[in-house]
C-alpha cells in the first residue's frame, strides 16, 4: 500500500514522496505484473502530485510521472542517427537451418560447441532508448528514442516514448552500481501492443465505423508514430528490453549478463520474468536438440501470451566469441531468429489479378475470399508466376491453403479437392499485354517471369518510385502511394530525378498537403542527396544488384564514374559479384536513358560516391582460412587485413586454400589443413606476409 500522508512533512518532500512512491507501483505494475494497490488509489497519488506541482512550479522534475504526457503535439519527427546499426537476424525456418548455423558458429568459433541464449521473437517495433547523466542528482535520465528506421538513421520519438510506463525515465545511481552500467548507456528493445489493448482499439475502430488494425505489430507502429503523446498514452503500450550498449558496444560480458543487468536497471525482460519461461534462469541449449525443445516450448505457449511472438532468437552467449564471430554486411553471424511454422487456412479464389512491378516483372495475386490466419485477416495472396498456377492447376472458384509465416507474404501452396470443396471451372489465362500499359509483354529465354518491355509504363514509374524513396534504399520520409500517386497523375514526375525538381508550389496542389507537409517533404528529399553511393545503386534498381550487392560495388569503385567504366572483368573481381550480376550492370550502363538518369541525379547534387576500399594485389589469388583465437587480432580485423591486400576469405579448408590462420583453440580446420598438407601460419606469420605487401596504389 501506497504511504499515507505526513501533515508535518513539507510539500517538497511529500512531492518527492509521492514520485518514490508512484514510480514504484509502476514498475509493479507494468514491468512485474505485481500491483500492491487499486487502480483508483494509483489516481489518488497522481492527482496529490498533481495538486503540489501546480502550487509549486519550481517542484516540479522533467522525470516526474506526471510528466509522462505533456505538452503540445509534435509537428514531425526529426532524424537521429543510431550509435551503431540496428541489424537484421538471419532466418531459420527447420531443425536443419539451425544444425547448419550452429556447425558455421563451431566452426568460425574454433570449439566443438558453444553455449548459447535463448528468447522469444517478439513481433513489436525496434527501438533504442538512450540515457544520460544528471549532473545535479547523479542520476541517468531518458534522453532521447529513437525507432529502427532504415537500421542506420531512425526517427525521434522520444515524447511518445516517455508515456510508456515499462520504461524509466529515470534510473538511480544504485540501481546501475547493481547492473555494473555506465551513467550514459543505451538500451534497446521491442516496442509491442499486447493483445487485450489490441482487442479493445479495434473494438472501439469498429464502434466509430473505421477500419479494423489488422495486428498489434502494425497498430503499435501506428500508435508510437501518432504525433500526440497524449494518444499514445491512451493504447498502453510495452516497452521489452534485450540488448545494452556502452559507448557503441555492447556490454557486458554476456547475454545472460546483460539479461540480469536489464532487470537490475528496472527493465520488462521478454526472460526475466517466470510468467514466459518456467525458471528464472537464462536457458542455454548447447544442442540443436535442445533449441529445438525450447522452439516447440515456446509455440505451446504462444497463444496464451498476451502479446504477440513469431519465433525464437538464438544468440551466442559470450561477448567474447560474439565478436570473433564478427558480421556480414546485413546481420551479425552469432545469432539466428527461428520462425514459427507458417500458420494456414482454407479459403476460396474469387479472381486474379496481375500486378507489375518496379523492373516490368508481372506477378498474379490471388484475390480472396477474406480469411484470418495468425492474428490478419488475408484476402490477398501472391501466386508467384504463370509456371506455379500452371504446377497447382489452379482454376477460379478453387479452394486453395494459404500459408502466412512471420512477415512473410501469405502465399497459395496447395489446391483443396475432396468432398466438402469443389474444383473450379474457369482457367485462368496469363496476360498477353501489361494491364498497366497495355504494351507486349516478354519472357526471355530460361526465365519463368514475363515483363513489361515499355520503358515508360505507369506501373514500373510508380513502383521505382516508391522503392527508391523507401527506408532502405533513399529514406524519404512522407513519400508513400498516395503522395507518389498524385505526383503521376499531375505529370510532375516522370522519373526518379524529377523529385529533386519539384518545388513547394507543386505539392501544396496536392490533396492533404498545406506548407508545412510540403516543407517537410522537400527537406527530407534534399537530405536524401546525402545517403552515399550504395543506396543510390540500390534506388536505380539495376536487376540482381540488392543491399549486400550494392555495398560492395560501392566500396570497390567509390564512384559512379568508376563503376560505369568497369569492365566484365573488372566487375566479376568484387566479392559476390558473378557473370550474371555483371552483364546486368553492364547492360544497365549501356542503355542511354540510364545513363542520362545518372547523370540527370548528379547535377541535382546527388552524392554518388562512397570511401573506398583500397586494396593492394600483394595477396591477389590467395585464400585464407582464419580458425583459433589470434592474440591481438579479432577475425574481422584479420579478414579486413587480408582483404585490404587483394585476399579472400573462406570459411572452410579445402585444397584451394592457400594459408589456415590458426590461433589459441584451434579446430577441425587446423586438423584438415594438416591432413591437406595446407601452410599453417599464426597471427605473427600473416602480419609479417602483410608488411611484405608494398601497400595499396
Amino acid at each position: 500500500m501506497g504511504e499515507r500522508t505526513n501533515p508535518d512533512s513539507s510539500p517538497a518532500q511529500r512531492a518527492e514522496q509521492l514520485r518514490a512512491e508512484l514510480r514504484r507501483h509502476e514498475h509493479l505494475y507494468y514491468v512485474l505484473d505485481a500491483p500492491e494497490i487499486s487502480d483508483a488509489e494509483y489516481d489518488a497519488q497522481m492527482n496529490e502530485l498533481k495538486a503540489i506541482e501546480a502550487a509549486h512550479p519550481e517542484l516540479l522534475t522533467p522525470d516526474s510521472p506526471t510528466q509522462r504526457v505533456g505538452g503540445k503535439p509534435a509537428e514531425g519527427f526529426r532524424k537521429v542517427a543510431h550509435s551503431r546499426p540496428m541489424l537484421s537476424l538471419d532466418n531459420a525456418y527447420s531443425e536443419k537451418d539451425l544444425a547448419d548455423w550452429n556447425s558455421r558458429v563451431c566452426g568460425l568459433a574454433g570449439q566443438p560447441d558453444v553455449p548459447y541464449f535463448a528468447e522469444y521473437k517478439m513481433d513489436g517495433l525496434s527501438v533504442a532508448l538512450r540515457y544520460e547523466l544528471d549532473e545535479n542528482s547523479g542520476d541517468s535520465r531518458l534522453t532521447t528514442a529513437i525507432t529502427r528506421g532504415d537500421g542506420q538513421i531512425g526517427e525521434d520519438v522520444t515524447s511518445n516514448i516517455r508515456t510508456v510506463k515499462s520504461v524509466p525515465l529515470t534510473i538511480s545511481a544504485t540501481q546501475r552500481k547493481t547492473a555494473n552500467t555506465p551513467p550514459e548507456f543505451e538500451v534497446r528493445g521491442e516496442v509491442v501492443m499486447q493483445k487485450n489493448a489490441f482487442a479493445r482499439l479495434n473494438e472501439e475502430r469498429e464502434q466509430q465505423g473505421l477500419a479494423l488494425a489488422v495486428n498489434p505489430r502494425n497498430a503499435a507502429a501506428g500508435v508510437l508514430r501518432t504525433l500526440d503523446p497524449v494518444i499514445v498514452n491512451k493504447r498502453r503500450l510495452f516497452f521489452y528490453a534485450y540488448y545494452l550498449i556502452d559507448g557503441g558496444e555492447y556490454s557486458l560480458s554476456s547475454e545472460s549478463a546483460t539479461l540480469k543487468a536489464l532487470v537490475a536497471l528496472g527493465f520488462r525482460t521478454v526472460l526475466g520474468r517466470p510468467v514466459i519461461i518456467p525458471t528464472q534462469q537464462p536457458y542455454f541449449p548447447p544442442t540443436v536438440e535442445m533449441m529445438m525443445n525450447f522452439i516447440n516450448f515456446a509455440e505451446t505457449q504462444r497463444d496464451g501470451l498476451n502479446f504477440e511472438i513469431d519465433g525464437a532468437v538464438f544468440k551466442v552467449d559470450s561477448r567474447q566469441i560474439q565478436h570473433r564471430l564478427g558480421y556480414t554486411g546485413r546481420a551479425p553471424r552469432w545469432a539466428i531468429a527461428y520462425k514459427f511454422t507458417a500458420r494456414s487456412g482454407i479459403t476460396q479464389v474469387n479472381a486474379i489479378t496481375v500486378q507489375v512491378g518496379r523492373t516490368g516483372k508481372l506477378t498474379p495475386v490471388a484475390e480472396l475470399t477474406p480469411i484470418f490466419i495468425g492474428g490478419t485477416t488475408v484476402s490477398r495472396a501472391t501466386l508467384h508466376n504463370a509456371d506455379f498456377i500452371e504446377r497447382l492447376g489452379l482454376k477460379l472458384g478453387d479452394w486453395v491453403k494459404v500459408e502466412r509465416g512471420g512477415d512473410v507474404i501469405p502465399k497459395v501452396v496447395e489446391v483443396i479437392e475432396d468432398a466438402d470443396h469443389t474444383r473450379g471451372g474457369q482457367p485462368f489465362v496469363f496476360p498477353s499485354l501489361c494491364p498497366e500499359c497495355q504494351s507486349a509483354v516478354v519472357r526471355a529465354e530460361g526465365e519463368v517471369d514475363f515483363r513489361c518491355v515499355n520503358a515508360d509504363c505507369p506501373a514500373k514509374l510508380r513502383e521505382s518510385l516508391l522503392h527508391f524513396a523507401s527506408r532502405t534504399v533513399m529514406n524519404i520520409e512522407g513519400l508513400g502511394e498516395a503522395v507518389v500517386q498524385q505526383l503521376l497523375d499531375r505529370k510532375l514526375v516522370k522519373s526518379v530525378a524529377d523529385l529533386y525538381s519539384l518545388k513547394k508550389e507543386d505539392l501544396v496542389a496536392l490533396d492533404r498537403f498545406a506548407d508545412k507537409s510540403a516543407e517537410s517533404l522537400l527537406e527530407e528529399i534534399d537530405q536524401s542527396k546525402k545517403a552515399g553511393l550504395a543506396r543510390v545503386l540500390m534506388g536505380l534498381g539495376i536487376r540482381f544488384v540488392g543491399e549486400r550487392t550494392a555495398v560492395l560495388l560501392a566500396e570497390e569503385f567509390g564512384s559512379i564514374e568508376a563503376l560505369q567504366a568497369a569492365s566484365a572483368e573488372g566487375l566479376e573481381r568484387v566479392e559476390e559479384v558473378g557473370p550474371r550480376i555483371s552483364q546486368a550492370i553492364l547492360e544497365f550502363f549501356a542503355d542511354i536513358e540510364n545513363r542520362d538518369l545518372v547523370k540527370r541525379l548528379a547535377d541535382a547534387g546527388v552524392n554518388m560516391t562512397a570511401e573506398k576500399r583500397l586494396r593492394s594485389a600483394q595477396l591477389a589469388g590467395l585464400t585464407f582460412v582464419l580458425t583459433g583465437t589470434l592474440p591481438t587480432l579479432t577475425r574481422d580485423e584479420a579478414k579486413a587485413k587480408i582483404e585490404a591486400a587483394g585476399g579472400k576469405t573462406a570459411g572452410s579448408v579445402s585444397k584451394k586454400t592457400s594459408y589456415v590462420v590458426a590461433g589459441e583453440e584451434a579446430g577441425s580446420k587446423l586438423d584438415k589443413a594438416r591432413e591437406l598438407k595446407v601452410p599453417v601460419l599464426d597471427e605473427a606469420g600473416l602480419l609479417a606476409l602483410l608488411e611484405a605487401s608494398p601497400g595499396p596504389d
